[in-house]
């Protein structure tokens, strides 16, 4: 596929993000997203929603349904409280990679409330990045994985979060219900570094710190690239940092 494309590297800044703020959230969207309409950004890959979310606490998302899509939660600070139609519930924190199948529907809700469910009461808002791809196919049973991978994360390479890939098999990640697809995170503490894949397209997203990509300078918190037809670019860490990888080797049409 990628001797189809054009290689390119495409950086877009934190501040370039679409913004919704309530009352309980500050949501940071990297595409298209509700009321966010841009016809030029809508996808890059099979990735269609990257959102950085901080969630005051007791607040929340009430329940709402999804379809058809597979949602990948990452959660950076504080702790978040899922619930959804299959009969799952848990909390989801740093270092626990979480995933949600929609497939033929599904409902759920997420909230900053753990201190509901268990320990003392707490006054720290939620941050988490939420992620969406489209899944391989339409129709699945909807269903829902978590798995703590925090100690990997420990040693600063690219550890994988959630994959569809056949090379991912029997690995330490979450599986996604797209072949094509495969997220990573790491943990970076100033002067570590971490060759990015290569794959027909490619999401970096700096979820906290910053960072030094060869060959595009600085990015700092909230600022993310758009790899076409490249990769293997070194990043390295200019103060602890955390990034999120999307390797994707399809596109969605359109």
């Amino acid at each position: 596929m990628s001797t189809l494309l054009t290689p390119r590297v495409d950086i877009r800044r934190a501040e370039e993000r679409f913004v919704t703020e309530t009352g309980w959230l500050d949501s940071k969207h990297s595409f298209s997203f509700g009321h966010h309409r841009d016809p030029a950004n809508t996808h890059h890959g099979l990735l269609l929603v990257n959102n950085d979310d901080i969630v005051t606490p007791g607040t929340g998302f009430d329940t709402h349904p999804h379809r058809d899509m597979e949602i990948v939660t990452w959660v950076l600070r504080g702790s978040l409280v899922h619930q959804d139609s299959t009969g799952h519930s848990g909390v989801i924190y740093p270092g626990l990679a979480q995933r949600m199948t929609a497939g033929r529907g599904i409902l759920h809700s997420e909230k900053n409330d753990s201190w509901r469910i268990e320990g003392e009461r707490h006054t720290e808002p939620v941050h988490f990045v939420q992620m969406w791809v489209a899944p391989d196919e339409t129709g699945l049973t909807p269903g829902y994985e978590q798995l703590e991978i925090d100690d990997d994360l420990l040693g600063g390479a690219l550890v994988p979060v959630a994959s569809g890939m056949e090379r991912h098999d029997g690995e330490a990640a979450i599986r996604i219900r797209n072949r094509y697809a495969a997220l990573y995170a790491a943990r970076l503490e100033p002067g570590g570094s971490v060759p990015l894949p290569d794959a027909p397209f490619l999401h970096l997203f700096v979820a906290r710190g910053a960072v030094e990509l060869e060959g595009s300078g600085r990015l700092g918190t909230g600022d993310a690239v758009r790899f076409t037809a490249g990769g293997g670019h070194r990043v390295t860490a200019t103060e602890p940092a955390e990034i999120l990888v999307w390797e994707m080797h399809a596109t969605i049409a359109g």
